[in-house]
């Protein structure tokens, strides 16, 4: 998972890339270097500039139940050491810096056997058939009335659906789980034919198509392609025509809750009970949509002081339960300052290679060497002070 942010540095916006030149500029201490600008953090994950944002990212995390609330506690755990180290950084140089929220970007793998593809079944036609499923639930679960669009990108090995940040904990949780059950369920269909709609109770607004993303190839979903903007109508007004001759006009958070109910199995297969507890709450109407708010909250403006971890509107968040998922350890573990020893010689770890490669150097001949995060997952015992 991917959030960005946009930085004010004493009230004005700033392009960090021109200002800071890398993170590494106000982060203390040494950081485990990846690609081009992108760093390693103490937390697991890794920080970067991007297109005049900040950019944090969380590892990755495998597909198993909790995988959501796990993805996004580790996001604002990324969050959180930016901006502490934002924060110490403001003390040094006399100056005052905010995050503001600007997008969210969920990532799930798409692991479809070649054999399995075809021209009607690719990660492209998964992405525009997902286009107008998704853009409902996730705008009811997860954006405000101020959103920007909800898209979904084809990015070869995975799918990237983007939205707004949410500054709820609790409610990015929700987010997430939606997001992951209904895009895991998708893939498994036999086709990804938009033409598949008009046979299953999947409920999508009649006439909508979505446009073209903003950034790179996929669709994105605005409120200009809609009859009305579905982010600042009554989400509760039975308004809508959704696909299907003679069906009656039903409400935004009607449509909401039938696609996220079609997909509840898969939903429940990956999330844990209190994400999907607060999705279906959200949904049924017994928990508030931030699109019924009179506007955004203003947590968007400050996030890491006015909005953080642990910070969930609607109910504890799931601590205590949500344990470690074995990728999460393996990162935590590579950026914890050990060395690693391979037979009889040691070696310490110099740099990441995307996601799924780490460098090491080893500590006796200076040679590199690379492994894959599976391999480290089965040498967890093999690390040393």
């Amino acid at each position: 998972m991917e959030s960005e942010f946009n930085v004010y540095i004493d009230g004005a916006e700033v392009d960090p890339r021109a200002f800071w030149g890398h993170p590494t500029a106000f982060i203390e201490g040494a950081l485990l270097p990846r690609e081009r600008t992108s760093f390693q953090l103490p937390t697991g994950g890794a920080v970067y500039f991007d297109r005049g944002v900040i950019e944090v990212v969380t590892p990755v995390i495998e597909l198993a139940p909790g995988c959501p609330a796990r993805m996004v506690r580790n996001l604002w755990e990324q969050i959180a050491f930016v901006r502490r180290e934002l924060s110490k950084w403001e003390e040094r140089a006399g100056r005052h810096v905010r995050l503001k929220a600007y997008s969210a970007h969920y990532n799930v793998s798409f692991d479809l056997p070649r054999a399995k593809q075809g021209p009607g079944r690719n990660v492209r036609r998964l992405a525009h058939l997902l286009a107008h499923i998704l853009p409902v639930p996730v705008a009811l679960a997860g954006t405000n009335r101020r959103s920007t669009g909800v898209g979904v990108r084809p990015r070869g090995d995975r799918i990237e659906v983007t939205a707004d940040f949410t500054p709820d904990p609790g409610l990015m949780m929700a987010t997430a789980a939606a997001v992951i059950g209904i895009v895991r369920d998708v893939m498994s269909w036999p086709s990804y034919e938009i033409s598949l709609l008009d046979r299953l109770p999947v409920p999508t607004i009649e006439g909508v198509v979505p446009g073209k993303h903003t950034s790179r190839k996929g669709w994105l979903t605005k409120d200009v392609h809609y009859p009305q903007s579905p982010f600042t109508c009554d989400v509760d007004a039975p308004i809508w025509k959704v696909r299907g001759a003679g069906s009656p006009s039903v409400s935004l958070r009607e449509i909401a809750l039938r696609t996220a109910w079609y997909f509840r199995r898969s939903i429940r297969r990956y999330a844990d009970p209190f994400s999907v507890r607060l999705l279906f709450s959200v949904l049924r109407g017994r928990a508030p949509s931030l699109l019924e708010l009179a506007d955004r909250p203003r947590a968007y403006e400050d996030v890491g002081r006015l909005c953080r971890w642990g910070m969930a509107g609607m109910a504890p968040l799931p601590e205590r339960r949500l344990t470690r998922s074995a990728y999460e350890q393996v990162f935590l573990q590579l950026v914890s300052g050990e060395r690693l020893r391979v037979g009889r010689q040691t070696y310490t770890p110099v740099g990441m290679k995307g996601w799924y490669h780490a460098v090491f150097r080893g500590d006796a001949d200076g040679r590199e060497r690379l492994l894959t995060i599976d391999q480290l997952l089965g040498k967890m015992g093999d690390w040393q002070p």
